[in-house]
């Protein structure tokens, strides 16, 4: 087992054996108890054990809790069912990604992602068709497809830059640009481009560069966060100096 080889045992070891150990009734009760909130970071261990585990009924039971830290770990858990081919649950996620529980919304990217790992182009058909849908769910679509691992496969940063390219176009469109939700999705965009640059320089930085003398504000504030991400320097220094030149 992951952990035992040196004699120590790790968090998410901890969490399986024990809720292993308890019957599936008493497993909302263990969340409750080790979920670390109120608090500023949520166990994230426990969210991914129990997203492994839970039966696809008590994932559905949690997904709809009014309590946030099972509502994430049910939105987590979905990805694992999309991705076993339980499509129906697809409907439940786009809904969970425009919650108004800004952790929830995360487990819907990590349930992106979890499909991600088990069905690329699964889940590549899937950011496609919510990049059409309200901010959030926009939201949703580039935070879960730019994780670095999903980004490997041939092809797959291709993929993420033309999203993102058709994301940010259509931050254009919004009627409301200081809604909470357009906020929002600005907001993710500004680190997204970074990861997805990062991750394939040759394509990315020119496809970065086409918004950087773009002369909307929010735009050219998007280019500035991502500017300032480590990572775009690391990939080539030389062309994050010359994207900040063109601003």
């Amino acid at each position: 087992m992951r952990g035992m080889a040196t004699g120590r045992v790790t968090a998410r070891e901890m969490h399986r054996v024990a809720l292993r150990a308890l019957p599936a009734d008493r497993w909302g009760e263990y969340l409750d108890a080790h979920s670390a909130l109120p608090g500023p970071r949520a166990n994230l261990e426990l969210l991914e054990v129990a997203a492994d585990l839970a039966p696809a009924g008590t994932l559905r039971e949690w997904a709809a809790s009014p309590d946030e830290y099972r509502a994430t770990v049910g939105a987590a858990g979905l990805g694992r069912l999309v991705a076993e081919g339980q499509v129906g649950d697809l409907a439940t996620l786009r809904a969970l990604a425009a919650d108004h529980r800004w952790r929830v919304r995360e487990g819907v990217a990590v349930a992106l992602q979890r499909l991600g790992d088990a069905d690329l182009a699964g889940m590549h058909a899937v950011t496609d068709e919510w990049s059409t849908k309200p901010a959030l769910v926009r939201r949703a679509a580039i935070a879960g497809e730019c994780e670095p691992r999903l980004l490997r496969p041939r092809g797959a940063s291709e993929h993420a830059l033309a999203l993102l390219d058709r994301v940010t176009r259509s931050l254009l469109d919004e009627a409301d640009r200081r809604s909470p939700d357009v906020r929002t999705l600005r907001q993710v965009l500004g680190y997204c481009w970074s990861v997805a640059v990062a991750a394939n320089p040759s394509a990315g930085f020119p496809a970065f560069e086409a918004w950087a003398t773009h002369p909307d504000d929010d735009v050219r504030w998007m280019v500035r966060a991502n500017l300032r991400k480590a990572r775009l320097t690391r990939a080539d220094a030389a062309a994050t100096a010359r994207v900040a030149a063109m601003l």
